[in-house]
């Protein structure tokens, strides 16, 4: 297995020369994370950042949340097209009154038992709020683990046991919560969905993934295709000079 040292700085320098700046990335309250991630949910962060910027100033914490009224959430998360997530705002801050007296908890299964919190979000209040590990892993991270390691899996990735495995000691970082937000971009902008910029990572060398070799392919190959073209051409120039 490579060394993980090797992947945690290389991608924390690339996130703070290429990082996106959100406001819920500055902040480690529990609450204003939770209430981040869900509005984020299938939701890009750029609709997002007024919904909850005006969400934060009229209920910053979780006692002023629990005071209000169900019909107020829903006029914010209209706005973000998906009405039933206004449950889980107050079913969450009901359960954190009720259980933990108003305090979220620093233990990952305890954050579970919270309704709307899964193991994602579970993971994200771990990291960034308490400065523990955790293994946080969306379709992002497990394609970029799956790749950089050469795992070759199949199906519902960020499932996999070995992700998984692999994501917990990933995220054993000084400051697990900053690794979080900086593998977030370097997910979304360079190690893509489709089409990977391999020759922009920095991790490039050492990345175990066969299709490495097809993203170099994509940029020589039309190179390839037109001097066969222009072969076909000279040759037929020829032919009609005879």
């Amino acid at each position: 297995m490579i060394n993980m040292v090797r992947i945690q700085p290389n991608i924390v320098k690339w996130y703070r020369i290429n990082g996106r700046d959100f406001p819920w990335r500055h902040t480690k309250d529990p609450y204003k994370i939770m209430i981040a991630e869900f509005m984020l949910h299938r939701t890009k962060a750029e609709q997002v950042v007024p919904v909850y910027s005006k969400f934060i100033e009229k209920y910053p914490c979780v006692k002023s949340l629990f005071m209000a009224k169900g019909n107020d959430i829903k006029k914010f998360t209209a706005h973000l097209g998906l009405h039933w997530r206004s449950r889980h705002f107050i079913e969450s801050v009901r359960y954190i009154i009720k259980k933990f007296d108003g305090k979220f908890p620093d233990d990952y299964d305890e954050l579970r038992k919270i309704p709307g919190i899964g193991e994602y979000i579970a993971g994200a209040i771990m990291t960034v709020s308490f400065n523990k590990p955790a293994p946080v892993v969306d379709s992002n991270i497990a394609r970029f683990i799956n790749r950089y390691y050469g795992l070759n899996l199949d199906g519902e990735l960020r499932r996999k046991r070995e992700i998984i495995r692999i994501a917990y000691e990933l995220f054993k970082y000084k400051n697990p919560g900053l690794f979080l937000f900086a593998i977030i971009d370097f997910t979304a902008v360079i190690c893509k969905p489709r089409i990977p910029l391999c020759q922009n990572c920095p991790l490039e060398k050492e990345c175990e993934n066969t299709e490495i070799t097809l993203c170099k392919n994509k940029i020589t190959r039309p190179n390839q295709q037109q001097k066969k073209q222009e072969g076909k051409k000279y040759q037929k120039l020829e032919m009609d000079s005879e």
